[in-house]
């Protein structure tokens, strides 16, 4: 006699081969595919036996938090804003993410916005197209070398973005909450530390202390010559003032992979030729996805066999 899958309840559409995996291992019930009343019904009829959640890290379903004795949630994601840890801490309930196996991707696309911005490669490819080259060169970008990337969030994201730059000669200033063993000069606010950058990039986390915390203020101290670039989360920055710093000429230029309301992004934005704008590809790898799925699914497998969960938080 076959031993019953147990419960899963994945409460978005997060990969689609880590669900297809997760499909094959469990029992599962996929929240999003039902409309409220019969989402509510669902956790009812879950409620006695399903101890364990499948989610997108960067945001969930509430209704998760009714089931009586949920254990864990398996997060698809590193930054994990979207899971109310007031509940879970106050529950037991183990919480566990995806790091480390999303650190090149997101490092490389940080790079990407660092060169597409500073030698303007968006437009040039629009100029090639248009067939403006006929018409006289390209209008020239600013070299890397020599300049300073300022890094809000030193993380191991942040750590391997400093690497990459390194390799293009750039000097590395950043901003953390304490200093840490890395051999780059430190500041104690985000705004001296847009004060001495070129180009300023953010790897905040989400939430509410972080919230619209690049604002203004710091829009002015990076300067009319400064680059801001975003590749940590939307919510950190306040669009409002950003849009105006772009067209007050208050900085340069932007580069963002990462929005207040995605998949929204203001009209103000995708009008300005001096903005460069990624749909979110941060860690939108075929290898990277399939390593963040599989650990999703080894959290999960450890959990249900009694052994340590291998990325808790």
């Amino acid at each position: 006699m076959m031993t019953p899958r147990p419960p899963l309840l994945i409460a978005n559409a997060f990969h689609p081969d880590t669900i297809a995996a997760l499909d094959a291992l469990y029992d599962t019930h996929k929240l999003w595919l039902l409309d409220d009343p019969d989402q509510q019904a669902l956790i009812a009829r879950l409620a006695p036996d399903c101890v364990a959640v499948a989610t997108a890290s960067w945001a969930t379903n509430p209704l998760i938090y009714q089931l009586p004795n949920l254990q864990l949630i398996s997060c698809f994601g590193v930054g994990t804003d979207g899971i109310d840890f007031g509940i879970t801490r106050a529950r037991g309930i183990h919480v566990t993410n995806t790091p480390r196996v999303l650190n090149d991707a997101v490092a490389d696309i940080a790079l990407a916005l660092i060169l597409s911005t500073s030698r303007n490669l968006i437009q040039a490819d629009q100029f090639v197209r248009a067939g403006q080259w006929s018409q006289g060169p390209f209008p020239f970008g600013r070299s890397l070398a020599g300049k300073t990337l300022g890094i809000i969030g030193m993380g191991a994201i942040g750590e391997d973005i400093a690497l990459r730059a390194l390799a293009c000669r750039m000097k590395i200033a950043y901003h953390n909450r304490s200093p840490k063993a890395v051999p780059f000069p430190y500041y104690n606010s985000i705004g001296a530390l847009a004060k001495v950058s070129d180009i300023l990039l953010s790897m905040l986390p989400g939430g509410r202390e972080t919230e619209g915390i690049v604002d203004m203020k710091v829009f002015r101290a990076l300067g009319p010559e400064g680059i801001f670039l975003n590749v940590g989360r939307g919510s950190t920055v306040n669009e409002a003032d950003l849009v105006s710093a772009l067209q007050q000429g208050v900085i340069a230029g932007a580069g963002l992979d990462v929005y207040a309301r995605e998949p929204q992004v203001p009209e103000a934005l995708r009008a300005m030729p001096n903005v460069v704008l990624f749909p979110h590809i941060g860690s939108a790898t075929v290898e990277t996805r399939r390593a963040m799925g599989q650990l999703v699914i080894d959290n999960l497998a450890a959990h249900f066999a009694g052994e340590p969960l291998l990325t808790p938080l």
